[in-house]
């Protein structure tokens, strides 16, 4: 594969370039399956609409065609648009306090996996995010030991924060 550069600006990175090893949605960790890519997350509605609003430059267009985006100028997200129809989030400025962000991820861990689905790899990064995600199913287990199968009024504050980590909660 031929290596690509991608250059960014946006409204929280301004000129951060990184480079492209690995071909799109291709060779990932082993330990790293997701249920769901990118652009099927923002289809289903993740984050409430407002994650990543200002990087359709950065990522095919195709990933925005259908993702659930709170309305232009309004930057409070709108639990509505999440696919259970609750908030399942924690502001950013929480992420930044527990050191959970990676400085050239600003907005967090799906910025990451954005990044890492394009086929950027940053080595050490990528083993502590996959780690990251891979804590996440500590809410499957607690999904299947608290609810009937496919039951996707039960928990769903859970639900919804897995698929902001690309678990499909509503096969659960």
């Amino acid at each position: 594969m031929k290596k690509k550069l991608v250059t960014v600006n946006d409204r929280t990175q301004k000129r951060y370039t990184y480079q492209l090893t690995e071909p799109v949605g291709k060779n990932f960790d082993p330990k790293f399956k997701p249920d769901l890519s990118p652009k099927e997350m923002l289809a289903l509605g993740v984050f409430g609409g407002v994650y990543m609003r200002d990087c359709t430059k950065e990522f095919p267009k195709s990933w925005f065609t259908k993702a659930k985006f709170q309305k232009k100028g309004i930057y409070t997200h709108d639990p509505e648009l999440n696919y259970f129809k609750i908030n399942a989030s924690q502001p950013l400025s929480v992420w930044q306090k527990k050191g959970w962000i990676y400085k050239d991820d600003p907005r967090g861990w799906f910025q990451w996996y954005c990044r890492y689905y394009m086929g950027r790899r940053i080595p050490a990064e990528d083993i502590r995010q996959i780690k990251r995600w891979r804590m996440m199913t500590r809410h499957i287990a607690q999904i299947r030991a608290h609810c009937r199968a496919g039951d996707a009024h039960c928990r769903p504050r859970q639900r919804q924060a897995l698929l902001h980590w690309a678990y499909d909660s509503r096969k659960i």
